[in-house]
């Protein structure tokens, strides 16, 4: 699902803060390696990203996008985790948790060469807060009514007032690429390491290194070192893989399990574990009142009982063990057990117990006959379950959940579809039964997630765009995400964000599956490589990385 911090992933883990994620593969084409550079950097996405527009960003492959052309004010380091300032080279949050005010670097420019003065944060922040533009990343900022005010103070000075408190407001803005208010160019005007300068849909986006980008190395040197990166739009994992070990291929930005392994025996100090990521994997249920499915099954998805049921009828310990050959674990809830400060250690991951599934469906008018789960209305329980073709992740997934469902009478039909008609169904359409994705976590802070969380995001994934809370608890969850996110109190926030955990626990809105191992691959060829495990874990400091020459 869903994108910012949070984002659909087909890792898609759903741009957590939420995206539609897919992982991002990394291939190197070699050509003069140097201190300066040179040579042509490859990644391979696994889909075709959405838009270009920074503000618009939810799936994996437009984020990778952002991340290496988008300039922001202020960048999280992803080793440390500590806010570093980027365009702007100082600023301060009232005590409020109201108001930020930056002071930007002077003589910079857009890749086209428009200069980047304080109108383009004004520009960019009201662009970011129009609700017309419904704005993953723009959910964020939302913890309350009313409108966003920017004063611009000089051409490199901008106060910006929120009308009601934003926790960790300055660590938000790691996710706001600038967009300039004059180029004609709009969002293809950047202030990253690279900018687009092609796209071949379905084949390949090539990004060139930005010509005015100002940052330099210790020696003065001009970054970024790369010549180019060159994306290709490549699913097939296997493929991946292939030319990895080929020597073709320098990085692998997710590696699957089964390869760690293989790798691991032969070479490895090929692979890198960062150990449990923040990412999920989990599936849920269609609960959007026009979606295109009956009325009975409706009420299924609707009912507490059949969503805790299917959770206890699920063997995470087999999906851990079986699928992700022991690099994954039992996920709890909305926040991995990694993120040490906002996980609820008073949660456990469900204990699996087909048994007490079915004794909770019973409670809910389900009756087991023959072999065959049917409702009070004598109606069998058949639905399906779509993911994402080409991830052998969620299709292995999906086989075992459809195996544990049939032991209580349910017969799942498990569909794999490409990611735009997947993305279709879930976020269009809605016509779908039920749904296996993941969130992609940006960053370790809640109010990253606020796209998610937020009835009337679009990332709700269950039911988005909700004009209105249609239920009581999520009524309550909208209550405390944005107190947790107008408090400038950490212990306070922790304590609305818990409580946010465990209604999501205790109403299954989303049944969470595992937290898998960060697991990358990369070639000794390439230099300055450290892997993490926020997103992008392999090519967070891609404007340093230098690859060796081929012999």
């Amino acid at each position: 699902m869903i994108g910012r911090p949070r984002k659909l992933d087909v890792m898609a883990q759903i741009p957590g803060k939420m995206v539609l994620a897919a992982t991002a593969c990394l291939f190197v084409l070699l050509g003069t390696a140097g201190a300066q550079g040179g040579g042509e950097l490859r990644f391979c996405l696994r889909t075709e990203p959405k838009t270009f527009d920074p503000l618009k960003v939810e799936d994996d492959a437009a984020v990778s996008i952002r991340y290496l052309t988008g300039g922001v004010l202020l960048r999280m380091n992803r080793q440390t985790q500590a806010l570093e300032p980027e365009l702007a080279h100082s600023w301060k949050v009232s005590k409020d948790g109201r108001q930020i005010t930056f002071k930007l670097r002077s003589g910079l420019s857009f890749s086209d060469g428009t200069p980047f003065l304080a109108e383009d944060v004004a520009y960019t922040v009201q662009q970011l807060m129009d609700p017309a533009l419904h704005s993953p990343t723009g959910d964020a900022f939302r913890s309350g009514p009313g409108t966003v005010a920017t004063k611009i103070i000089s051409s490199t000075q901008i106060a910006i007032t929120f009308p009601t408190p934003v926790a960790g407001l300055d660590r938000l803005f790691d996710q706001v690429p600038m967009m300039s208010a004059h180029s004609p160019k709009k969002e293809m005007a950047v202030l990253g390491p690279f900018m687009v300068a092609d796209y071949k849909p379905g084949a390949t986006v090539l990004l060139k290194r930005n010509p005015n980008y100002w940052k330099t190395d210790a020696q003065g040197r001009k970054l970024p070192y790369l010549d180019s990166i060159r994306l290709d739009i490549q699913p097939n994992r296997d493929v991946e893989m292939l030319r990895f070990r080929r020597g073709e291929l320098d990085l692998i930005n997710s590696l699957d399990s089964e390869y760690f392994d293989k790798l691991a025996s032969t070479s490895p100090q090929l692979v890198h574990d960062a150990g449990p990521s923040l990412d999920s994997e989990q599936m849920w249920f269609n609960q959007v009142s026009k979606a295109p499915i009956p009325a009975y099954k409706k009420n299924w998805f609707r009912s507490l009982g059949f969503r805790r049921a299917i959770s206890e009828a699920i063997n995470r310990d087999d999906l851990s063990r079986i699928v992700f050959r022991g690099h994954a674990q039992p996920a709890v809830g909305p926040i991995s057990p990694a993120n040490k400060f906002w996980f609820d250690s008073k949660l456990h991951a469900q204990a699996y117990s087909s048994d007490a599934a079915l004794k909770l469906l019973q409670t809910e008018g389900f009756r087991l006959e023959n072999g065959t789960l049917k409702d009070r209305e004598g109606n069998p329980v058949v639905f399906s379950i779509v993911t994402n073709s080409g991830n052998k992740y969620r299709e292995r997934m999906a086989v075992l959940i459809q195996e544990d469902l049939r032991k209580i009478g349910m017969q799942v039909n498990v569909v794999t579809l490409d990611f735009p008609s997947l993305i279709e169904r879930i976020a269009q359409n809605f016509d779908y039964e039920a749904a296996m994705l993941g969130l992609t976590n940006v960053d370790l802070d809640p109010n990253e997630q606020m796209n998610v969380w937020l009835s009337s995001a679009e990332n709700h994934q269950w039911n988005p765009q909700q004009k209105a809370p249609e239920t009581a608890w999520e009524a309550e969850i909208d209550r405390l995400m944005r107190a947790q996110a107008a408090s400038a109190d950490a212990k306070k926030r922790k304590e609305s964000f818990d409580t946010v955990q465990e209604i999501v626990v205790e109403q299954a809105p989303f049944i969470y599956l595992i937290n898998k191992n960060a697991l990358s691959a990369i070639s000794t060829a390439v230099q300055d490589a450290s892997p993490v495990i926020l997103h992008p874990q392999t090519f967070w400091n891609a404007e340093r990385l230098t690859v060796r020459a081929a012999k």
